[in-house]
């Protein structure tokens, strides 16, 4: 019976010993949970490092892209003519380029732009052709000043470097819609 007795006691002073400990860790795991809790969020130097303005500047780039081959896609089934086809294959085909270009440094900067969505324009079918390039028109005057401007007054060389070479690609573009625009008057 003393043996018993003997072996209980000890399972009794090893179960506190235990429930001791655990309680100690939970503790101390919760003390941490806490702490990190009241800690900033980190985010990448080199994030920190962009300005507000390039940030803005590239993921309004990135909607304005993707919206490109969205609607390059579009002009390759609806579109009539051929050089609205050709246009929006060449839309599609180097907007994507650009889009890889862009994503790739915003990963490299710390900036998240796989929430950005393309900002479609709604177009009538039956004057597609017509609708379509006069919107590639008015958008790629508007994005080539932007680009023009990142180029010139961006705060970081990766930004600018890519905003300069997507200006002389957005000029290209807008001639040849501009090109297109004649034809269908």
């Amino acid at each position: 019976m003393k043996k018993y007795v003997t072996s209980i006691s000890r399972l009794a002073v090893l179960a506190v010993i235990g429930g001791g400990l655990c309680l100690g860790v939970s503790v101390q795991a919760a003390e941490k949970k806490e702490e990190k809790k009241t800690e900033r969020p980190s985010t990448s130097p080199a994030a920190n490092a962009l300005s507000a303005k390039d940030k803005s500047f590239m993921k309004e780039a990135a909607q304005g892209g993707m919206m490109e081959v969205d609607m390059g896609k579009m002009a390759q089934q609806k579109g009539k003519s051929d050089d609205v086809k050709k246009f929006g294959s060449r839309m599609v085909a180097d907007h994507s380029k650009a889009n890889a270009e862009l994503m790739g440094i915003a990963k490299k900067k710390g900036v998240d732009l796989s929430k950005e969505k393309a900002k479609m324009k709604k177009l009538n079918d039956a004057n597609f052709d017509k609708e379509y390039v006069n919107a590639m028109v008015k958008d790629h005057e508007e994005d080539l000043a932007a680009f023009q401007a990142e180029a010139k007054n961006g705060g970081d060389a990766d930004v600018k470097a890519f905003a300069s070479k997507g200006s002389a690609m957005i000029q290209k573009h807008l001639d040849m819609a501009k090109a297109a625009q004649a034809k269908i008057k």
